[in-house]
């Protein structure tokens, strides 16, 4: 009965999995977009995620905070409803076409998503037994590859629409001209958040009417002198290890998405059609990777897993340094796939054993994806300045899995001592 009460909230939690990929996963295809219809280089686009993953640095605690006063379910919600705005915002932003409309649209969409987040991997974790938390919690990241490859494989096509004119090479009789050419351009970008922010809707409606059942932290009544959120969790090293695991994670995963459309571009060649494709087969080896890591961690322990996984990383990115090109390419397909069991991974093993600060310690591994508004700046810049061996810049996520390795092998372990 208590397994039978946990299967409709688990099924909804389970979809914001699905959404907040959408969402984080449409950024390489706008970036891609964006150096078009605000005419940027790879670096000045790659802003784009740094105004997107800065919010998941900001928020993190005051969310905490909030549900630690009110609940789970009030913070999902109130996320949902303001992604929903932020989604809504394109079409004003699409009359504007200021590149930094849209960096604050993204940082709204992000803030919103950040609630989801924070909510949404420590609900799974506590909704059933300790033991079998890393799994439930691959488990529930495998809708976030299925919304990972969607937005890749269908979403992204929406958008990028196979012109990259430049004025210098638009046909003089384009209609409208260079003006009606980025009219154009600008236009495809809605649909997808149009799109979005309907289904947030209809998910927050659905979440408002339906119960949840109250776990153990939430249970419990609040004394007034209860602290909202704890810093001295981070005294604890197995999480601190984890906050830093995911952090070097976030960076070095976000580094090689959000650059996949430019290096199949601009650097192997490929049209845009084909390019999405291939990008739709990279998140395709993601999904795939976390429902065969799942499936394995009923056999193997998930540290042994993330282990093999990190050095396996390791390698692959050497093949991208030193061949590039297809190869490099190729390449990328696998590290997708072994990336993919890594951030719930580490996710679940960094919340081991906290107890009542379990929100504290999800908020700090949720502030980690700051890793993502600098790693994948730096790895560009060093792209966009090294022309001729543009694949040297994948020497970045290559030092970030080295993290991963480590947390697989000794950083998880739980001091008891600390307790």
């Amino acid at each position: 009965m208590k397994k039978n009460k946990y299967i409709i909230p688990l099924t909804l939690v389970f979809s914001l999995f699905f959404l907040w990929a959408i969402s984080s996963n449409l950024l390489p295809t706008m970036i891609r977009q964006l150096m078009k219809t605000c005419e940027l280089n790879a670096f000045e686009a790659s802003f784009t995620e740094a105004a997107y993953w800065m919010a998941y640095f900001i928020f993190p605690i005051p969310i905490a905070m909030f549900m630690k006063r009110f609940s789970y379910k009030s913070g999902i919600i109130f996320g949902l409803a303001l992604a929903a705005v932020g989604g809504l915002l394109f079409f004003p932003a699409a009359a504007i076409k200021e590149y930094w409309a849209y960096l604050a649209i993204f940082f709204i969409i992000a803030t919103g998503m950040c609630f989801l987040e924070t909510a949404a991997n420590p609900y799974v974790t506590a909704l059933g037994d300790a033991e079998s938390a890393p799994r439930r919690l691959n488990l529930a990241q495998s809708f976030n590859g299925l919304g990972a490859f969607i937005a890749a494989m269908f979403l992204s096509k929406l958008v990028l629409t196979g012109y990259n004119y430049t004025r210098e090479t638009l046909p003089a009789d384009y209609p409208g001209g260079w003006e009606g050419y980025i009219q154009m351009e600008t236009d495809s970008m809605k649909l997808p958040y149009l799109m979005l922010a309907g289904l947030l809707i209809l998910i927050a409606v659905i979440f408002i009417f339906s119960k949840f059942p109250k776990i153990a932290d939430e249970s419990a009544e609040h004394k007034a002198d209860e602290k909202l959120i704890n810093f001295g969790v981070l005294k604890r090293k197995h999480l601190r290890w984890g906050v830093i695991a995911q952090f070097f994670y976030n960076g070095g995963q976000t580094a090689i998405n959000s650059l996949f459309l430019v290096y199949c571009c601009m650097y192997v060649g490929l049209p845009e059609s084909q390019a999405t494709t291939f990008f739709g087969f990279y998140m395709l080896a993601f999904l795939a990777g976390r429902w065969i890591g799942t499936m394995l961690m009923s056999k193997f322990r998930p540290q042994d897993m993330l282990l093999v996984y990190g050095i396996a990383n390791i390698i692959l990115c050497a093949v991208i340094v030193i061949y590039g090109g297809m190869i490099g390419l190729y390449a990328m397909l696998g590290v997708s796939f072994f990336m993919s069991i890594m951030y719930p991974t580490q996710f679940s093993l960094a919340l081991t054993d906290l107890g009542e600060d379990t929100k504290s310690g999800s908020a700090f591994l949720v502030m980690a994806i700051v890793g993502n508004a600098c790693v994948p700046q730096f790895t560009a810049y060093v792209m966009n300045h090294n022309p001729n061996f543009y694949q040297v810049a994948y020497l970045i996520p290559l030092v970030c899995f080295f993290f991963i390795a480590y947390y697989g092998w000794k950083g998880y372990k739980v001091d008891k001592a600390q307790n």
